[in-house]
């Protein structure tokens, strides 16, 4: 390791800092990225923004670390103080857990230990960072970290997939009285028959269910009179054991009136505890004196999508309670983040030298 990518302890919490200071609501991440740029160039790192606003730092793609740049709103005043209960110093505000914790440890692993590195925009919107990085033919890294709270000890191996839709209807307009269905009825009859189709019994894991979810509905008369029209914005979190397409057609089945437009087609992810990716990481944790835990996540990341074009083996990782993500009490301890950048130091210099 040289001088210059030498990070101590306090230079890594400030760029932590630094990072949660510093708003990066998804679409405006740029401030937040120019932070990143700068840590790098302090370090000898090439380091620059692409088109749609990602840091690049290119360098060893024994391992490539990636986590992402925005969060989702809320003003949570940025200050040093320990959680409820707990003399533990902790840094509060938005992003400190989901995900600047995750990315100010990759980027300073990655300067410590001269690996590849990509800070990505969006996530917490449309993905479109992680998609622009596989859609650019960027090389397949040898391994890949993507970057979410996990727990210093925890390794994230799977995650649901995610299919959104939008329902429409539109029946003619009568009055209340009348028996038969009108647009509103219809949309959430078939919501009812959808639920009914994925319900599992209280046994099965959360991980390993299809939860359906409506996420928005509006709905009444048209503006000339004439008719009833609704509109239902509806997710789906797609277990492994089904594929996005097999969840899209049992609920088409599900229609009588109305229609739907799918969109967000993203699989599910599930990789093996035994890759070099994840034994790396077990021994790293064991050296923090820390038992390593395999999740599986119930949400949809980045990896999703990773996995969907490369083959390389990856897993998820990074420092803080993923309870805390977008919560209003969002907030990180310093000692945890010291220990994940300890850890994805250990990672990155243990890929490297298996490669």
């Amino acid at each position: 390791m040289s001088v210059l990518a030498t990070v101590g302890e306090q230079e890594a919490r400030d760029l932590l800092r630094t990072l949660v200071t510093t708003p990066s609501v998804s679409g405006n991440e740029r401030a937040c990225a120019d932070h990143l740029v700068a840590f790098f160039e302090r370090h000898g790192r090439e380091a620059w923004t692409d088109e749609v606003g990602n840091v690049h730092a290119p360098a060893d793609d024994s391992v490539l670390l990636t986590s992402h740049i925005d969060t989702v709103p809320g003003d949570i005043p940025v200050e040093i103080a320990p959680a409820e209960g707990s003399d533990e110093p902790a840094l509060w505000g938005r992003g400190s857990v989901d995900a600047k914790g995750p990315l100010a440890s990759m980027a300073v692993a990655a300067v410590r230990e001269e690996v590849s590195f990509i800070g990505v925009v969006e996530e917490e919107r449309t993905s479109t960072g992680a998609r622009h990085v596989i859609d650019s033919g960027r090389p397949e890294p040898d391994a890949l970290v993507n970057g979410e709270p996990s727990g210093s000890n925890g390794i994230t191996l799977g995650y649901r997939g995610l299919l959104s839709g939008t329902y429409v209807a539109t029946s003619e307009s009568g009055h209340s009285s009348r028996p038969e269905n009108n647009a509103i009825q219809d949309a959430v009859a078939w919501w009812d028959r959808v639920t009914e189709a994925f319900e599992e019994d209280e046994w099965t894991p959360v991980f390993e269910r299809v939860t359906p979810k409506p996420v928005a509905i509006e709905g009444g008369t048209s503006d000339d009179g004439l008719s009833v029209e609704t509109t239902m914005e509806v997710q789906f979190r797609v277990p492994p054991a089904y594929s996005v397409e097999e969840v899209r057609e049992r609920a088409d089945g599900e229609l009588n009136g109305g229609t739907v437009r799918w969109h967000d087609f993203v699989p599910p992810v599930m990789t093996s505890a035994r890759t070099e990716v994840a034994r790396a990481f077990r021994v790293a944790i064991r050296q923090q004196d820390a038992d390593p835990r395999m999740l599986r996540k119930t949400g949809t990341s980045d990896m999703n999508l990773f996995a969907q074009e490369w083959d390389c083996p990856m897993v998820t990782y990074g420092p803080g309670d993923s309870d805390l993500d977008h919560a209003p009490n969002e907030h990180l301890p310093l000692s945890e983040y010291d220990r994940a950048v300890a850890v994805l130091s250990d990672v990155a210099a243990t890929l490297k030298g298996e490669a």
